[in-house]
């Protein structure tokens, strides 16, 4: 006997009447997954889930407000979709150490902290906790702060420069749309950026382009004009055509930031409409799902009856998935109706 199936001619199966296996694989595969039979197949599991998670989210909530608190901190975040266990673990660990050194963790008053991959301060100012880090790593981080703080300041300084050598132009840096910078490695950027508008010094009139906004990117190449209105503006770009591309698109890009102002309005009203409706616990959104995309989702959620939606917390995404927690989380752009073939 071989080691191996035999794979048969399609002629084989053509003059048999056999069925193809390799052809029902195929079919299936277009079978376009519907958000009514996707819930009617997940929703009992979903339910099951969120009910056996209700106790832990309760102590997530405390141990949150707690050390939100003891620590007068801002807020407590976490960067990847941690299930409700884990994120207990990770108080419960920064808890143990604000029993040891509560004056140093003191020193993060008035800070967002966020547990990520790596420990340090973000591009925005947040106090990173590196999950893989033990206790010893986040004292010294505690520690470092106001240096850290210091650099914040130099960092602010560094883009009101900037925006002055542009016109009034805001430099802003959005959490969603960039990758995730330390403070360093974006002081670093803007001072790249800086020092080459300095050496080719373009002409903007002053405070021309106030209320307009720009991100520093460093893996681009071209400038660009995000459909949110924001200018996308690579490190090392030609300053020329840097100053040709802004002055000919500043326009558009007030259109732009006026029409995200006007959606954002529309999207929160239509996720309070949604949530309203279906009885929702919670509805949000992946961060790399547009304003375009949760509106367009929401719109088709309303025509629709939906009774397995009572109670659950709903997430928008990119796919289908019940997450350890409970939580369902759909495509953006979920198909209804028979499956599509």
């Amino acid at each position: 006997m071989p080691d191996r199936p035999i794979k048969w001619n399609k002629s084989y199966y053509y003059f048999t009447g056999f069925r193809d296996p390799d052809e029902d694989l195929e079919q299936v595969s277009r079978m376009e997954t519907t958000l009514t039979s996707w819930l009617d197949n997940n929703g009992k599991s979903a339910v099951k889930k969120l009910k056996n998670s209700l106790p832990l989210r309760k102590e997530l909530d405390r141990l949150k407000d707690e050390l939100s608190h003891q620590l007068q901190l801002s807020d407590i975040r976490w960067q990847r979709s941690w299930g409700i266990a884990h994120r207990c673990s990770q108080l419960h660990s920064l808890g143990r150490l604000a029993q040891q050194n509560l004056e140093t963790l003191k020193k993060a008053k008035g800070c967002t902290i966020i547990f990520t991959d790596r420990s340090g301060m973000s591009a925005m100012g947040h106090v990173m906790l590196g999950t893989m880090d033990v206790h010893h790593h986040w004292t010294k981080l505690f520690e470092r702060l106001p240096s850290y703080f210091d650099l914040q300041r130099r960092l602010m300084l560094l883009e009101d420069q900037i925006s002055y050598l542009l016109g009034g132009i805001q430099v802003v840096y959005i959490e969603e749309l960039q990758p995730v910078l330390t403070l360093e490695e974006y002081y670093s950027l803007l001072d790249v950026f800086y020092n080459r508008l300095l050496k080719n010094r373009i002409l903007f009139h002053p405070r021309s382009l106030r209320g307009l906004q720009m991100i520093l990117n460093s893996d681009r190449y071209a400038p660009s004009l995000h459909e949110l209105g924001h200018f996308n503006i690579p490190a090392l770009c030609d300053p020329a055509n840097l100053q040709w591309f802004i002055l000919t698109k500043a326009q558009q890009a007030r259109e732009n930031m006026k029409r995200k102002e006007e959606l954002k309005v529309i999207e929160n009203e239509l996720i309070e409409a949604s949530t309203k409706k279906f009885s929702l616990e919670k509805l949000y959104k992946e961060p790399s799902i547009s304003s375009i995309q949760m509106v367009d989702c929401c719109k088709r959620l309303l025509e629709q009856s939906l009774p397995y939606l009572h109670g659950m917390h709903l997430c928008v995404s990119h796919f289908y998935s019940v997450m350890q927690d409970g939580d369902l989380c759909i495509p953006w752009n979920w198909k209804n109706g028979e499956a599509i073939k």
